[in-house]
């Protein structure tokens, strides 16, 4: 299944730092049921910290997130508004949330919050479901895994095999209502976001454009979710009404990585989500009209990835051309998959799909000697990590290293990054929708952390605007409903947006 990684800036330095979550087995055995207290140091956590000359150090046991149990995912988010970025991770047989103390430690506040959890976490996502200015924290389960009472395979010593997800029960979601004193509230039947699933993969974004953010799950083997915000604190699944759920075929597959972004500049987030081999990536369109078409096909995304196992995936313009791309990790879930299907590979290289306006083509193998290596990709975040323009990946392999893909495209196109400051709105401006008029055209992305698979990204927007594009305007549509609008921006910069009142400040 892989495990997770985070690419946030915890000491606010202005350089991005790396947490990777161990998903390791155990050095010492633990009862059934209960969260081991000790870990050896090989199966620790890991955040690297980035040191001026870009450089990292392992600044694990003095941040003091070593953790416990089988990690699985993170998601990044200052849940308390303090300024400094806080960490969930999440675990087979208990969660935990780490409060960041601003002095470079994390403390531990799983049991105070009320953010345990239980059963087997994959993905998490912190966004602000009520508009309170407070992050909330949706989690998501993969399923009801019970190893002891499900054999699959023959019945004798040394036969047992993985089962198919199918053989085992879906799963709700865990909802934690963020109630502004450094503690939840578990809200998933009051939210209406507890319908059963196998949760993968998590994004966000407002995909009707009513203003109220919703969300989107990939679900393995199942169909695959999508929460419509009904603006009064709750929401409804409507992935089948609104042509998600399955692929043109009406078929369901294994859905793991997400991404919820608009790629075709239209100002409506379109979807993609990764999956097993012989599924084909599914790709979706934003229509307009709260529905979505299976652009697989059409898009080239179904014929270069037939025979690929997706994981992590993030829409993101590498070259800064004003479109945005697609980077997949890959790699299969079985070691064995060769051996009955010899047209198919464990591990597998990264996918970059370039998207040309009137579709994606598969550039990976002109576009570096790292999309050469195959690797059992799993984890991805992305991010720039040089703060030179160019966004880069990190990205997380099984029984392997982790990677860190430094974008070296060399293009002569310029390139705009808006770091949000809420005030009103949750203070890292989670949800918020950025539009930047260029004079070749806008462009849209909804601000978040979430996405991929089990990772937490760059908060930052990122936007390419080409070798000509100028930046006309900036418009920013806060969480809280504030309209902010920037005329007259430079190109090539980093820039923090600092959100406004909600009326003009007079004079004094």
């Amino acid at each position: 299944m892989g495990s997770g990684v985070a690419l946030f800036d915890y000491d606010n330095d202005g350089l991005l730092d790396i947490f990777l979550v161990n998903g390791a087995a155990l050095a010492d055995p633990t009862p059934k049921g209960t969260i081991p207290q000790k870990n050896a140091p090989k199966y620790w956590n890991r955040l690297f910290h980035q040191k001026k000359d870009g450089t990292f150090e392992d600044v694990t046991e003095k941040a003091g997130l070593q953790g416990v149990g089988y990690g699985m995912g993170v998601a990044a988010g200052d849940y308390d508004n303090d300024g400094y970025e806080d960490l969930y991770v999440t675990a087979y047989g208990g969660n935990r949330l780490y409060h960041n103390n601003g002095d470079g430690t994390f403390t531990d506040v799983t049991e105070k919050s009320g953010t345990a959890g239980g059963g087997w976490s994959t993905s998490a996502a912190w966004v602000d479901l009520d508009n309170d200015g407070l992050l909330d924290l949706v989690v998501l389960r993969y399923l009801r895994w019970d190893f002891d009472d499900i054999w699959c395979g023959e019945h004798r010593e040394g036969f047992r095999s993985y089962c198919h997800p199918d053989i085992f029960p879906a799963v709700s979601a865990l909802v934690y209502h963020n109630d502004g004193n450094g503690r939840f509230t578990e809200v998933a039947a009051k939210t209406g976001l507890d319908k059963p699933g196998k949760g993968l993969g998590i994004a966000v974004a407002d995909y009707d454009r009513d203003g109220k953010i919703d969300l989107v799950v990939a679900n393995d083997s199942m169909l695959e979710f999508l929460y419509r915000n009904k603006g009064d604190g709750t929401f409804e699944e409507v992935g089948l009404t609104a042509e998600i759920a399955v692929d043109a075929d009406g078929k369901t597959y294994a859905g793991m990585g997400v991404d919820f972004q608009d790629y075709d500049n239209d100002g409506l987030p379109d979807l993609v989500i990764t999956n097993l081999a012989n599924q084909k990536y599914a790709l979706y369109h934003n229509s307009g009209d709260s529905s979505f078409t299976y652009d697989s096909y059409m898009s080239g995304i179904g014929g270069m990835t037939l025979l690929h196992s997706g994981w992590g995936v993030q829409f993101l313009d590498y070259d800064n051309d004003g479109r945005k791309d697609l980077l997949v990790a890959q790699g299969h879930d079985l070691d064995t998959i060769e051996l009955n299907f010899p047209q198919l590979r464990y591990k597998e290289p990264m996918l970059l799909a370039h998207n040309t306006g009137k579709g994606f083509v598969d550039v990976s193998a002109q576009s570096g000697d790292v999309f050469h290596q195959a690797w059992v990709g799993r984890g991805m975040a992305v991010g720039d990590i040089d703060n030179d323009g160019r966004v880069d990946a990190v990205v997380t392999t099984n029984d392997g290293p982790a990677y860190i893909l430094h974008n070296e495209t060399v293009t002569a196109n310029h390139w705009l990054t808006l770091m949000l400051v809420g005030h009103r709105s949750n203070r890292d401006g989670i949800g918020a929708l950025v539009k930047v008029n260029t004079s070749a055209g806008p462009q849209y992305v909804t601000v978040t952390t979430a996405g991929s698979y089990l990772s937490s990204s760059d908060k930052r927007a990122h936007f390419g605007l080409g070798a000509d594009a100028v930046v006309k305007s900036i418009e920013i549509r806060w969480p809280s409903g504030i309209i902010q609008r920037l005329n007259d921006v430079r190109a090539d910069q980093i820039l923090k947006v600092d959100e406004p009142p909600a009326t003009p400040v007079k004079p004094s």
